[in-house]
This record gives structure tokens, C-alpha cells and sequence, in this order.
């Protein structure tokens, strides 16, 4: 490896698996759309993902600064297709509310 490449290896910054996963996949829907307006992105993450975790997540991978974190849980229904009762799975998603001058591209992906 020649010194060129080991000196931007160490510049970039760390980000840990752990911190990877807790944003699953942004959220593109109209709704969620019309939060960029107010510098709002809305992301899936695990039902056990916490606000500061999530905000730390956010400001690794992205490398924007985040002002605030709002978190929904939609609870999963019960559905019946054919007579067969199926449940779907609870989900998560983080509002997260970026500081003023900062953005992030969901649709180029992470």
C-alpha cells in the first residue's frame, strides 16, 4: 500500500457495523417528502434504536450534524389472505430533523 493511500485511510472517519445498522433504509413516500422542506429525512432503524443512537448513526454516516430525533412505532395488524391469518411485524421510523445548511441525498444511498 503506498503512503498516499494510507494517509486518506486514516482520515476517514470510523464508522462501527453497529451504527451501520441502525438505519435500515430511508423512507421515500410523499409524506416523508414533504418533511424536506422543513430539513427532515425519515429513515427505518430497529425497534430498539434510541434517540441519541440514532442521531449518532446519522451523523457518522452522512457526516451532517443532526438538531433533533422524533421516533414512531407502528405496531403490526393482524391480516387474513385466503382464510389464513398472517401478522406483519412492527417497524420503527426516525424523523430526523438536520441543522440548518446541512442536507442528505437518500436517493444516491449510503
Amino acid at each position: 500500500m503506498s503512503k498516499v493511500a494510507k494517509k486518506k485511510d486514516a482520515k476517514a472517519p470510523q464508522v462501527s457495523p453497529e451504527l451501520y445498522a441502525m438505519i435500515k433504509a430511508p423512507i421515500i413516500t410523499e409524506k416523508a417528502t414533504m418533511g424536506s422542506q422543513y430539513n427532515q429525512v425519515t429513515f427505518r432503524v430497529p425497534l430498539d434504536a434510541s434517540k441519541p443512537l440514532i442521531k449518532r448513526a446519522v451523523e457518522a454516516v452522512f457526516g451532517v450534524k443532526v438538531s433533533k430525533v422524533n421516533t414512531s412505532v407502528q405496531l403490526g395488524k393482524t391480516k387474513v389472505f385466503k382464510g389464513r391469518k398472517a401478522f406483519r411485524s412492527d417497524s420503527k421510523k426516525a424523523i430526523v430533523t438536520l441543522a440548518e445548511g446541512q442536507s442528505i441525498d437518500v436517493a444516491t444511498g449510503v
